[in-house]
């Protein structure tokens, strides 16, 4: 009987399911488009049940294709954060899942008492905005949904919860909540009282890959049923951890609907820096690793660079390819400037497309150029703010389906330092594989080594740096002088 781990990553534009051996083989992927609703004002939602429909639809085609008899042993469920399920005390969900980048909650966040906003940015490592998920709760209860009695799980947490395990909140994720003290890890009483609610809102705080129980759910294939569960965490950190970007000096550049820079923290920094970098929208927070922090920061230019090009009539493979070598034929910084073509909303707190045309004889090459330049400017701007607390990096691993663009890879490393590309296609789905590795070791009466101890096995077996990443990318034109 083969033996598999599972890794799910609840992503904003697909959900991808992953099995690997236990010693970190990847053997299947398959993919399925994650169920949004788009609304009007950069609103989208999809419902719990669609979301858990998609995981059990995604486990039966892997069950089609894998072998007779197989066995699943563990299931890791990584995905995005700042998006989640409300359920009652029976279970129900109470509303949509709002996605991380629907802007509700933003006047009921604004609402609050101003101590409450004034200690936020400090206490919980998070801006005041409608991201972190408070503000989607107090959307909800402004709604008329009484919070009282309800448990709030992002959705990896669900996602388990619906398999079969109990209500829990890993670290990463309810790091992005603002319910969370960052000092100490624990519910903040101030946010709890805002919402009128006790720490019941969250499940029992758990670590990315500690065992929470066992995959019960009958509606998943039989060889999966019996596995052990796991919450693997927020999806850029768990990203990071897969293609081996898990040291101080590294810098890790995730560019999928977000695109989000990570750099990991031996410890959580002071109240006042916390403070300092939530002001310049950058997140101090725990990471998936035991006992680590990272600096996160984010911006939405993947979310604007596919509505460019959606606007262009660009939707698929072939139209990519194409404006990626129009853009490349042209300087990295293209041949319009700012005064004549620019592009902007690629703020977290901001995501709406604007362009500004004030010249003749645009292509759509410039266009998406525009789009590349706006999203290096705010990573500029992100950079200097993190190289005022902490040490700048000396290196970047760039990843996240936008990678795969050339003219992307380009203009990002005319920015950072020692840029190189993983070439891991799925690095979340594969990380979670790997949390759900160690939960099974962890669940195993004889378990033994830690977290870095089964990691090491795990990604040799995909992380071979001469094959895993491309060279540094040291050919590229170097970046001009803006004019």
């Amino acid at each position: 009987m083969s033996e598999y781990v599972v890794g799910i990553d609840m992503g904003s534009t697909s959900t991808k399911l992953l099995v690997a051996t236990p010693e970190g083989r990847q053997v299947l992927v398959v993919s399925r488009r994650s169920p949004w609703t788009n609304l009007d004002h950069g609103r989208a939602e999809m419902t719990a049940a669609e979301a858990i429909a998609v995981v059990r639809d995604l486990a039966a085609e892997a069950d089609a294709r894998l072998d007779e008899g197989y066995r699943v042993v563990a299931l890791g469920v990584s995905g995005m954060a700042e998006a989640g399920v409300l359920l009652d005390e029976q279970g129900s969900a109470l509303a949509p899942i709002m996605a991380w980048f629907d802007p509700r909650g933003a006047a009921q966040i604004m609402s609050t008492p101003e101590s409450f906003r004034a200690e936020f940015p400090g206490r919980t490592g998070l801006p005041v905005g409608p991201l972190a998920s408070i503000a989607k709760l107090l959307h909800l209860r402004e709604q008329g949904i009484s919070l009282a009695g309800t448990t709030f799980l992002n959705v990896p947490e669900f996602v388990v919860h619906a398999l079969g395990g109990p209500r829990v909140a890993e670290y990463s994720l309810v790091s992005r909540t603002g319910l969370i003290d960052q000092d100490d890890s624990t519910p903040w009483q101030a946010a709890l009282d805002v919402l009128g609610v006790d720490e019941g809102i969250l499940g029992t705080l758990v670590s990315a890959g500690e065992p929470v129980g066992t995959l019960t759910d009958p509606d998943m294939p039989a060889g999966f049923r019996g596995a052990a569960l796991t919450v693997a965490g927020h999806d850029h950190l768990v990203s990071a951890v897969a293609v081996g970007a898990t040291h101080t000096g590294q810098l890790y550049d995730s560019m999928g609907t977000a695109e989000a820079l990570v750099r990991v923290l031996d410890d959580t920094l002071p109240f006042d820096a916390r403070e300092r970098l939530a002001h310049a929208g950058i997140n101090c927070v725990r990471h998936v690793i035991p006992g680590k922090y990272v600096l996160l920061a984010g911006t939405k230019s993947g979310l604007l660079m596919r509505r460019v090009l959606q606007l262009l009539g660009i939707t698929d493979a072939v139209g990519r390819t194409r404006i990626d070598d129009e853009a490349m034929a042209l300087p990295v910084l293209g041949t319009v400037s700012d005064a004549g073509l620019a592009v902007s909303g690629a703020r977290n707190d901001d995501g709406v497309l604007k362009i500004v045309a004030q010249s003749d004889g645009l292509s759509p090459a410039d266009l998406f150029a525009a789009s590349l330049r706006h999203g290096n400017d705010m990573l500029a701007e992100l950079m200097a703010v993190m190289d005022r607390e902490v040490a700048p990096p000396t290196s970047t691993v760039l990843t996240g389906g936008w990678s795969s663009m050339a003219s992307v890879v380009r203009s990002r490393s005319a920015l950072l330092p020692e840029v190189t590309v993983s070439t891991h296609d799925e690095g979340t789905a594969y990380g979670a594989a790997l949390f759900a590795a160690f939960a099974a070791r962890s669940a195993a009466a004889t378990a033994s080594g830690s977290f870095a101890d089964v990691a090491n096995t795990f990604l040799s077996s995909s992380l071979d740096p001469a094959e895993h990443r491309s060279a540094v990318l040291a050919s590229l034109t170097p970046t001009p002088e803006r004019s």
